[in-house]
């Protein structure tokens, strides 16, 4: 898979991107990252990508040209047919895992830092696809928010985390909250490991790990129990709980 990032600040990805699991994936070309500095690609001499909004208020919103030209630079490099370009702002739809699994099936994914106090709503109208917050609150730019898009597709594309289940039985499976975790000492400060864990039972530990998973989700989440994957056996858990 190849992520595209139209961006004002290339250096924050390029650190994130020379370190551990993604590095291994870009490494291994599971997965390929291209930084694009949208300041590349204006025409103003200065290099300017902003201005002030028309009708007036505070801040400076991010120009039309320098986007949609480094846009044309990608999909004509790569001749990348209907791409998916989602854009990070609060205004979004709020990512989930549902999302970063539809996506992970994708060749090319445009991702489009917006910064100041946005962009010309033009280019939403012309190139975007999605619009994606990670969250109901602001921040200063669309960088960070990229950054957890493209690591949590990364993660579901084969091969990146070596280990399959290492995404098939976590957070989100079945629209439910990941189990406790436990590893040695045996006891720490008091506390100790579930008898069940240490067992070697397999059944009844597959049996406790799922409960605990239901337990959590209803407790921290209940509004994720209403769409999860339950039997009848875990429904009738539920209503007990």
């Amino acid at each position: 898979m190849r992520f595209h990032v139209m961006t004002l600040f290339p250096s924050i990805f390029e650190a994130y991107m020379n370190e551990s699991i993604m590095k291994k994936a870009i490494e291994s070309e599971k997965i390929e990252v291209n930084i694009y500095n949208i300041r590349d690609f204006s025409t103003n001499k200065h290099k300017k990508v902003d201005d002030y909004p028309f009708g007036g208020g505070a801040g400076m919103v991010m120009t039309p040209q320098p986007i949609y030209d480094t846009y044309k630079h990608i999909v004509q490099k790569y001749n990348i047919q209907n791409p998916r370009v989602i854009y990070l702002t609060p205004k979004g739809k709020v990512f989930n895992q549902s999302m970063a699994q539809e996506f992970s099936s994708e060749e090319d994914i445009i991702l489009l830092c917006g910064h100041y106090e946005g962009i010309d709503e033009r280019i939403i109208d012309l190139i975007v696809t999605h619009e994606i917050s990670i969250g109901d609150y602001v921040l200063t730019g669309g960088e960070l928010p990229a950054l957890i898009v493209i690591d949590s597709i990364s993660r579901l594309i084969p091969g990146v985390l070596g280990q399959e289940e290492s995404f098939t039985e976590e957070t989100f499976k079945d629209n439910l909250l990941e189990y406790p975790q436990y590893t040695r000492p045996r006891e720490f400060m008091g506390h100790t490991v579930p008898d069940v864990l240490l067992s070697g039972n397999h059944k009844m530990i597959d049996e406790w790990r799922r409960n605990k998973s239901i337990e959590i989700t209803l407790k921290r989440r209940p509004d994720l129990i209403k769409e999860a994957k339950l039997t009848d056996k875990e429904k009738k858990y539920v209503e007990k709980l």
